[in-house]
């Protein structure tokens, strides 16, 4: 199934280590980033895992829940939590779905049999509280991901979606914004009243409207 930005995020039921979780239930109003694993007690999954539940703060402070996957099942999930607490610091504060039978994996291709027919590649999705997808990057195995950008990349989601702004190359929340050129001069007038810099006339820098 190929899925694309602003496609619905296709719903499901899938144990997990916090119980059965209906996935769009599980969502409700919040924004939420699904990422998956390609296998329990493996190394570079097991760093990542530490690391998100690190920085579940900073998720919570977003509205923005996390879920995780990987294709063992519950038991093995349950075994694994204590290794991660041990070695990264952090337990698991989040749920990770059990899908051992693939149906997730599946329904968002998570499973690239080029590079592994049984397991799942390093694929992240963020969802907005509309149930939309939002955005999408993909790891290869072999490579953990980095989680500052994906919260960094969430601000601008978040941004963006409450403001008639983008966000330049390298932005960080609270750095100036870009005005769309589909905004005439005369609008940005209205929209924007901390002003902007007329860089060129398709080039206009403004403020961060909520700072």
């Amino acid at each position: 199934m190929t899925l694309r930005l602003g496609d619905t995020a296709p719903d499901f039921e899938q144990d997990s280590t916090d119980g059965r979780i209906k996935f769009h239930d599980f969502i409700g109003n919040s924004w939420c980033i699904l990422f998956s694993h390609p296998r329990d007690f493996t190394p570079v999954c097991t760093t990542e895992l530490g690391e998100v539940a690190r920085l579940k703060p900073e998720f919570d402070k977003r509205n923005t829940k996390v879920i995780g996957l990987s294709v063992d099942p519950v038991k093995d999930h349950l075994a694994w939590i204590g290794d991660i607490q041990e070695t990264q610091g952090h337990a698991l504060n989040f749920p990770l779905l059990a899908d051992a039978d693939r149906k997730v994996s599946q329904l968002y291709d998570m499973i690239h049999p080029n590079t592994d027919e049984t397991f799942t590649v390093r694929s992240v999705f963020v969802i907005g509280p509309d149930k939309k997808i939002k955005l999408q990057i993909t790891y290869p195995m072999s490579t953990g991901r980095n989680f500052d950008e994906i919260l960094r990349v969430l601000d601008s989601l978040q941004l963006t979606a409450g403001f008639k702004v983008a966000t330049p190359v390298n932005w960080r929340d609270g750095q100036d914004c870009i005005i769309p050129p589909s905004i005439p001069d005369a609008e940005a007038d209205k929209l924007f009243p901390k002003g902007y810099k007329k860089i060129k006339p398709y080039l206009r820098v403004t403020p961060q409207p909520n700072k």
